[in-house]
C-alpha cells in the first residue's frame, strides 16, 4: 500500500515495530560498548600506574587521553554523519574503536598508550553522535523519549557488566586482558550494526542520494509501514539546509547553552567515573574491590536513565535535568566526604551515579529536542565534542589539584560545581520542538 504522506511523518505517527525497537535496542548496545570503552582504562588505571611507575598527574592524562579523542570525532563526525549517514558512520567508527582497543592491549609505554587510546576516542566519539541521532529518528514521537532514554543507559549498564567481568580479569590476568576483551567486543558489533540498523529515513529524505524512495519504502516495509509513492520536493524558496545552521541565529544560543551544560556537567560525571577506582584505592582497598565500587556507579546510572525516560514526558524534560542536575551536584560532594567503608562507598556512588547519568540522558533528550534533523547529528556531535573537552578536562584538572595536596572532600566538592552550573544553563534555555 503506497501512501502520500511524508517518509518522516509515517515514522513519527505510526506504531513502534519489533525492528525499530531492536533498532533502538543496538543502539543501547553500541553505547554499552562505549561505556565499557571508556571505563577500561578506568578499570586498568590502578595496575597500570604500579606497573609503569607514573605519578597522579601523568596518570591524569592517561585517563583523559581517549575522552580528547571523543571530543574531536564528536565534532568532525558528527558533520560527516548528517552529510554520508548514521548507519555508515557508525560502521566506520566501530573498526577504528576496535583498532584502538587492540593497540592499547599491546602498548609498552604512555605514548604508545596514549595513541591507541586517542583513536579509540575518534571512534566513540562519532558513535556517539550518529547512535543519538539514529535512536531518535528510528522512534515515533510517542516513544521517543523513553527509546532516547534505552540508548543513553547503554553507558552505565556497559559499565555494570564490564565492571563484571574486568573483576573476573584482573581477579586471574592483568590490565592487557580488559582492552583485549574490548577488542573483540566491539569487533563482533560490526554485523550486528550492518544487519539491524538501516539508514535513518528522515536522512534519506533530506539527503536524497540515488535510489531514495526505493530505500525509504524498503525500510518502511521492513518496520511494517506503509510506502510512500513519491518523495515531495522541498519549496523551493525554503533555504539549502546547511550544518553550519547550528551557529547561526536561529540555533546559536540554543547551540552554546546546551553545549555549555554538557561541558560543565561532564567535569562532574566524569571526576567519578575516572577517579573512583584510584580514590578508592588509595584508601586501602585492592583493585578488585574498587572496580566493584565503580560498577554500583553504573548501576546507580542505569537504574536512574530508564526512570527518567519515564518521568520525562509526564515531568518535563527540561524542569526534571534542572532537578538531577542538582541533585548530581549534592551527591558528588558527599562522595568526597564518604568513609573507608566499601558499602557506604557503592551505596553513596550508585546514587550519585544515579542523578547524574539521569542527568546526561536529560541532556542528550534536549539535543533531540534543540536541533531539527539536517544538523541533528552535527548538533549533538558538536555539544558532545565540545562538551567532551570537559570530559578530558576533569580527570587531569583533578589530577592536579590532588597532586597540589587537596584532599578528597576539597577536590570533590570542586568538580561538583560542574552540575551546578548546567543546570544554571539550562534554566535559560528556551526549548522548540525540532523537526
Amino acid at each position: 500500500m503506497t501512501m502520500t504522506r511524508h517518509p518522516k511523518q509515517i515514522i513519527d505517527e505510526g506504531i513502534m515495530s519489533i525492528g525499530q525497537w531492536v533498532a533502538v535496542l543496538v543502539t543501547m548496545g553500541l553505547n554499552s560498548l562505549d561505556g565499557f570503552d571508556v571505563l577500561s582504562i578506568s578499570f586498568a588505571s590502578p595496575s597500570i600506574a604500579k606497573d609503569w611507575g607514573i605519578d597522579k598527574a601523568t596518570l591524569g592524562w592517561v585517563l583523559s587521553m581517549e575522552l580528547l579523542g571523543m571530543a574531536i570525532g564528536s565534532v568532525l563526525l558528527g558533520g560527516v554523519a548528517d552529510k554520508v549517514g548514521r548507519r555508515a558512520t557508525i560502521l566506520g567508527c566501530l573498526v577504528a574503536m576496535t583498532a584502538g582497543m587492540f593497540g592499547a592491549s599491546h602498548a609498552n609505554g604512555v605514548t604508545d598508550l596514549l595513541a591507541w587510546r586517542l583513536l579509540t576516542g575518534l571512534g566513540i566519539g562519532g558513535t556517539l553522535a550518529s547512535i543519538n541521532a539514529a535512536a531518535a529518528e528510528v522512534s515515533n514521537l510517542k516513544h521517543r523519549n523513553f527509546a532516547m532514554a534505552l540508548m543513553v543507559i547503554g553507558y552505565p549498564v556497559g559499565g555494570v557488566i564490564g565492571g563484571l567481568i574486568v573483576q573476573k580479569l584482573l581477579a586471574g590476568g592483568s590490565w592487557r586482558d580488559i582492552f583485549l576483551f574490548g577488542t573483540f567486543a566491539t569487533a563482533a558489533f560490526i554485523p550486528i550494526v550492518a544487519f539491524f540498523v538501516p539508514e535513518s529515513v528522515a536522512f534519506l529524505d533530506r539527503r536524497r542520494p540515488r535510489g531514495a524512495l526505493e530505500k525509504i519504502n524498503r525500510i518502511l516495509e521492513r518496520f511494517g509501514h506503509g510506502q510512500v509513492a513519491t518523495l515531495q520536493a522541498p519549496p523551493s524558496d525554503a533555504p539549502r539546509p546547511s550544518v553550519t545552521d547550528i551557529l547561526k541565529p536561529g540555533l546559536l544560543v540554543a547551540t552554546l547553552l546546551v553545549t555549555f551544560a554538557y561541558f560543565a556537567h561532564v567535569t562532574s560525571f566524569y571526576f567519578v567515573l575516572k577517579w573512583v577506582p584510584k580514590i578508592v584505592v588509595d584508601m586501602g582497598f585492592p583493585p578488585k574491590a574498587a572496580a566493584g565500587v565503580l560498577t554500583w556507579a553504573n548501576v546507580g546510572g542505569a537504574t536512574g536513565g530508564a526512570v527518567f525516560g519515564l518521568l520525562a514526558a509526564r515531568v518535563g524534560l527540561k524542569r526534571l535535568t534542572i532537578a538531577v542536575l542538582l541533585c548530581g551536584f549534592v551527591m558528588v560532594t558527599v562522595f568526597g566526604r564518604a568513609p573507608a567503608d566499601l558499602t557506604m562507598l557503592a551505596m553513596i556512588v550508585a546514587i550519585a551515579g544515579m542523578f547524574t547519568n539521569s542527568a546526561i540522558c536529560g541532556l542528550y533528550m534536549l539535543f533531540a529536542e534543540v536541533f531539527p534533523t539536517h544538523v541533528r547529528a552535527t548538533g549533538t556531535g558538536f555539544a558532545i565534542g565540545v562538551g567532551r573537552g570537559g570530559a578530558a578536562l576533569a580527570p587531569v584538572l583533578a589530577g592536579y589539584l590532588f597532586q597540589a595536596g587537596l584532599t578528597v572532600p576539597t577536590v570533590a566538592m570542586a568538580m561538583a560545581l560542574g552540575s551546578l552550573l548546567s543546570a544554571g544553563a539550562l534554566t535559560i534555555l528556551k526549548v522548540r520542538a525540532a523537526d
